[in-house]
């Protein structure tokens, strides 16, 4: 790797990153319009999050875009059988 390909990685990075600090500094404003439980957040759990936001921004972008304001759902084989929604077996399963 080249030092100019090495200096191209990083300022990329660090682009990505301006970018996803800018991002989670606003959401602060917007928190509400993503995740309704959030709204009454602390300052402790907003600053326990922003890194998080901060490398995951584009995500959070795209839910704020798309106006989703419930989160989004977890799912697990778990819930699939709790649903009747039987997983794929595995060779596990059979012994």
């Amino acid at each position: 790797m080249t030092q100019a390909t090495a200096q191209l990685v990083v300022n990329t990075f660090a682009a990505y990153l301006t970018c996803g600090a800018i991002f989670a500094v606003f959401l602060w404003r917007w928190v509400g319009r993503l995740d309704p439980l959030a709204v009454h957040g602390t300052l402790g759990f907003r600053l326990l999050v922003f890194p998080g936001v901060t490398a995951l921004w584009p995500l959070f972008a795209i839910r704020l875009v798309r106006g989703d304001s419930a989160p989004p759902e977890e799912w697990t084989a778990h819930r699939a059988a709790a649903r009747g929604h039987a997983p794929h077996a595995s060779p596990r399963a059979a012994r």
